[in-house]
């Protein structure tokens, strides 16, 4: 591989000089520059990005971490973060945890070493871990979707009570009081926040919950079908309320092999608002943001924070859920309707919460 001594040797000219021609840093003669350029062609030469960043103290490069890169909402996420930053002309390193805490940690600590320019975190395992790795770093960083007890750093999070709760009251205002609820481990913070969400609607409409009515189980299509078939057998309901639409797509599918239809015998919500949804059948109705859009917000929060440092206190951006009906959620009754109505957002109702 060829050196920058290669080039200028070839060019008959001195390293700073091909240094400035290819980092624009000083001007170079017309000559002397088509010399340069001409040697960089014929030897193939390709910069060192590691003496690039030294010298700019910059690496271009940004570091994401999720949780489960095969769960369509972390690969969106993914997707809309990486747009943003190549737009910036940063590259960005995505690494996949699997759900596994001390991975996780290792990943962090590589992308810190590797200096990084930033992070952006999706979280995964137990707040006493992670935390504390966090805690005292210099390398600007934004947490997406859980807020980190101790922590001293910008969040971007949807509103997941709200969310819960504009779910379960579009259930109850098409006339379900027969509601179960597909929850996510009971060990983290979104999931108890998308239950208090499903509770406060079911609290404010009068509606007593039945023991059975919640099901914890894991953020995935498996975990939706487990807990959907549990339901069916011990509640039997109008309605479930489904944490995400991963474990929501896997409850249509339990409601699909049990001869269930899906919303007459029984509606199905989800949470995050992922595009598979929109390709079930039926299509799903569930709640969120496009999800591509909030990994370009968190890319933006993370360049305003590489680009001032010093701001303070850490920010908190909390989206506002949207409502999108599609064909899953029908209304309760004899006079149910057929469901092959068209997909839409629904601005959220302020006086109505």
């Amino acid at each position: 591989m060829a050196t920058i001594k290669d080039v200028a040797a070839a060019a008959g000219v001195s390293f700073t000089t091909v240094s400035h021609v290819v980092n624009h840093s000083r001007p170079v003669s017309a000559e002397a520059r088509a010399r340069v350029e001409q040697a960089i062609r014929q030897l193939d030469y390709v910069p060192s990005a590691v003496a690039r960043s030294l010298k700019a103290r910059s690496t271009a490069t940004i570091g994401l971490v999720v949780p489960n890169s095969t769960n369509p909402y972390f690969a969106e996420l993914a997707h809309g973060v990486e747009e943003a930053c190549m737009r910036r002309g940063y590259c960005v390193f995505l690494c996949h945890s699997g759900d596994d805490p001390d991975k996780q940690q290792h990943y962090l600590r590589v992308l810190q070493e590797k200096r990084s320019d930033g992070l952006i975190v999706a979280s995964a395992g137990d707040d006493t871990v992670l935390t504390p790795l966090l805690t005292g770093t210099r390398t600007p960083l934004v947490i997406v979707d859980r807020h980190l007890e101790g922590l001293n750093a910008d969040l971007l999070q949807i509103d997941h009570e709200h969310g819960a709760y504009l779910a379960t009251r579009h259930l109850l205002e098409l006339g379900h009081r027969r509601l179960g609820c597909i929850a996510g481990p009971s060990s983290t913070a979104v999931s108890a926040l998308r239950v208090n969400g499903f509770q406060r609607a079911l609290s404010q409409y009068g509606v007593t919950l039945a023991p059975q009515a919640i099901v914890a189980s894991d953020f995935s299509g498996a975990g939706g079908h487990r807990a959907a078939q549990q339901l069916f057998d011990t509640l039997a309901p109008s309605a479930i309320f489904v944490s995400n639409d991963m474990m929501a797509i896997g409850a249509l599918r339990a409601a699909a092999e049990r001869g269930i239809r899906v919303p007459h015998a029984c509606s199905i919500i989800g949470f995050d608002a992922i595009e598979l949804g929109a390709f079930t059948y039926p299509a799903l109705s569930t709640v969120g943001q496009p999800v591509r859009l909030l990994g370009a917000s968190a890319a933006q929060m993370l360049f305003e924070r590489i680009a001032q440092p010093e701001l303070a206190p850490a920010r908190q951006r909390i989206v506002a859920p949207a409502l999108c009906v599609r064909e899953s959620t029908a209304r309760w009754g004899p006079e149910a309707r057929d469901s092959s109505r068209r997909s839409h957002f629904q601005t959220e109702k302020k006086n109505g919460d």
